[in-house]
C-alpha cells in the first residue's frame, strides 16, 4: 500500500505462449534512492496460480527507483520437461533464451505501481498497468 511519503508496486505474469498465467516464477524487489545510489535488495515472492505476487515487501521511504527481478529459467526448464514428458518424440533440447527479466522504473511517493509482465519463449513486454 503506498503512502503519501512512499510508492507501492506490484506484478503478475501472463504466458502469452498458453494464454495462462505463470505460476512459481520467482519475483526479487529491489529499490534505490538516487540514480547514483546502490541497489538495495528488499526481498521477494513467487507467483500464485494466478500469476501474481500478492506479497512484496513495502519500499522504503525516499526510493525513486525500482527493480523487479523475474527467475523466468525455472518456470521455462519445468514448461519443456513437461511438454517432453507429454510428447517425447517432438523433444527440445535448447536452452532458455531468456533466463531471467530484469525490470527498472522510477517511482513517485504516493503512486501505486502495478508492472505486469507478459512473456513468452522468445520475448516479453511489460507496462504499467492500473
Amino acid at each position: 500500500m503506498s503512502t503519501s511519503t512512499t510508492a507501492s508496486v506490484s506484478t503478475h505474469i501472463l504466458d502469452t505462449s498458453v494464454g495462462r498465467p505463470a505460476e512459481g516464477v520467482a519475483v526479487q524487489l529491489s529499490a534505490r534512492s538516487g540514480r547514483e545510489t546502490d541497489w538495495q535488495a528488499l526481498g521477494g515472492s513467487a507467483t500464485d496460480a494466478d500469476g501474481r505476487c500478492k506479497d512484496l515487501p513495502a519500499l522504503p521511504e525516499g526510493t525513486t527507483h525500482v527493480r523487479l527481478d523475474f527467475a523466468v529459467e525455472p518456470y521455462f526448464e519445468k514448461k519443456q520437461a513437461d511438454a517432453q514428458q507429454d510428447a517425447p518424440a517432438n523433444r527440445d533440447s535448447g536452452a532458455v533464451f531468456f533466463p531471467e527479466v530484469a525490470i527498472t522504473f522510477a517511482v513517485k511517493p504516493g503512486e501505486h505501481y502495478h508492472v505486469p509482465l507478459l512473456l513468452n519463449p522468445f520475448g516479453y513486454s511489460v507496462y504499467r498497468g492500473s
